[in-house]
């Protein structure tokens, strides 16, 4: 299970060879093997010999900023990537390869929000003509997408982020119509959200993000190397690619919430600009819920695995990958 401390006053120590987690409703004692990520958030306290604890478990500590995003990172030295990998990485990201792959990545991602959409029009059967239309339009651009050719990524990346754009819109235009009347909103808003539907989703790609950073750093990767996205000072752009094909389970797990009529005031807060941003409980219920999710058995080309199991199964390939580069 991945531990969140996201309650202000919250502590985590050790005891004996457990963790200690201390709240205001009392403490809870658990054994690290029970353990996969730590997540800590603003107003939670660690102590080091927690820390160490984590450490020789091989137990990744997280602290979140309040988007949900990772701000910073503990991991053991056991993780450490071989030459072979990284060098690899870097021919790879600059060969036609490259193109190949990350192409594969964005119409992946298609395929995935057309099945979505579906997933959701199936409750709303006067809705198939026109999710037909957008199944259609969206194929088309899944087309031409994986007819894209070049010698290397920055040959194609303009065209390639331009549809990926025209995509995204066409899609969460189509999602919003499957949200209740109150949760409906204009636009997809990132920094800040300007709802409470784009706050959640926010949180829930930070909390993707460190997931599939962590895993990355596990396989041996270099996650500041990426593909489409390209070498920027202090970020994990390799995240920003792998996590695309990935987005659509976030999406899922915020639409069922949202459907259920259940996100009261009490989830987030409302700042004077206009902006939204969760609050204790809020984040609660989304990583509680994306957590359950990520831990369904699902079948991916014929491996049954939980789908975070899935995710570690696509970066140990990559590093692969990368290491007969």
């Amino acid at each position: 299970m991945d531990l969140v401390l996201n309650t202000f006053g919250t502590s985590l120590t050790k005891d004996n060879d457990c963790f200690m987690v201390v709240h205001k409703d009392g403490k809870q004692r658990i054994p690290p093997a029970d353990i996969r990520s730590i997540f800590i958030s603003r107003g939670a306290q660690v102590s080091s010999d927690a820390v160490l604890l984590a450490i020789e478990n091989e137990i990744e500590v997280m602290f979140m900023d309040k988007s949900g995003h990772p701000a910073g990172r503990i991991w053991s030295n056991r993780y450490g990537s071989i030459s072979t990998i990284r060098k690899g990485q870097l021919e790879f990201s600059n060969s036609k390869n490259a193109v190949t792959w990350i192409t594969g990545i964005v119409a992946s991602k298609i395929e995935n929000q057309q099945a979505l959409l579906w997933t959701f029009a199936a409750s709303q059967p006067e809705m198939k003509d026109v999710i037909e239309k957008v199944a259609l339009r969206l194929e088309n651009y899944r087309k031409k997408v994986k007819e894209l050719q070049g010698e290397n990524v920055s040959d194609i990346a303009a065209q390639l982020r331009g549809w990926e754009g025209i995509v995204s819109k066409i899609y969460f235009d189509q999602m919003n119509t499957f949200l209740p009347q109150r949760y409906r909103f204009e636009a997809r808003t990132q920094h800040p959200a300007m709802d409470v539907v784009n706050a959640m989703l926010n949180y829930g790609y930070g909390v993707l993000y460190s997931k599939i950073e962590g895993s990355l750093i596990r396989a041996g990767i270099d996650p500041y190397i990426g593909i489409l996205h390209r070498d920027e000072y202090r970020r994990p752009v390799l995240v920003y690619d792998v996590i695309e094909k990935y987005r659509i389970w976030v999406d899922y797990v915020v639409w069922t919430l949202a459907r259920q009529n259940i996100i009261g005031e009490e989830y987030y807060s409302l700042k004077s600009d206009g902006s939204h941003w969760l609050e204790g409980l809020g984040r609660r219920i989304v990583i509680q819920s994306l957590n359950d999710y990520l831990s369904e058995v699902i079948a991916i080309a014929g491996v049954e695995r939980a789908r975070l199991t899935h995710i570690d199964l696509f970066t140990q390939n990559l590093a692969q990958k990368f290491k007969n580069e």
